[in-house]
């Protein structure tokens, strides 16, 4: 489809967005299996209770503008998905560095979806509809919750890591062990 005017062009990022939670959601689903960390299980776990909200706050969002849900292929989220399987895979022999991975494809996830939703609240408060911005606030205000809680359990997990291979931060030590993440 041609994007001519700025309402299809907004439609089109919703749809991109709506999408990408979609895709996002199923890729959670198989973090969650495979991520060992307790505190990461449970962030997980959070986070796919949230993207449901977030999907049923974009299917409103649809219907505030008269349309029906419509889910534009978002080649970007395709990508971190596929990116994170292959990266689950490769590390799927060491459980430290496979929630490591996780965190990381989490944290790329969060980032996408930020900038995402802050595009559509912009174009939204710009176009006049005020209606829906408070929606797509809703989940702006998550993601960047979670992308704060992953990026606060990196070091954490780096960490575990890190002593599951034997080595220790050297803060201070003069010696440093650069993980490889």
């Amino acid at each position: 489809m041609a994007i001519n005017t700025l309402q299809q062009k907004f439609m089109h990022e919703l749809g991109d967005i709506y999408d990408a939670e979609n895709q996002f959601l199923k890729g959670q689903a198989e973090m969650l299996q495979n991520a060992t960390d307790p505190a990461l299980q449970d962030m997980i776990t959070t986070h796919i209770e949230q993207t449901k909200g977030q999907i049923s706050n974009l299917e409103q969002v649809f219907a505030a503008l008269g349309e029906q849900p419509k889910r534009e292929m978002c080649d970007a989220a395709k990508g971190l998905v596929s990116e994170a399987q292959k990266t689950m895979r490769e590390a799927a022999g060491v459980p430290e560095i496979l929630d490591c991975v996780i965190n990381g494809s989490a944290s790329k996830v969060e980032h996408y979806e930020i900038s995402s939703y802050r595009g559509l609240i912009t174009g939204a408060e710009l176009m006049g509809q005020q209606d829906i911005v408070s929606l797509l606030q809703q989940n702006l205000e998550q993601e960047e919750s979670t992308a704060m809680l992953v990026e606060q359990s990196a070091p954490k997990l780096i960490q575990k890591a890190m002593s599951a291979e034997g080595k220790t931060s050297a803060k201070g030590s003069g010696a440093q062990a650069v993980p490889t993440y």
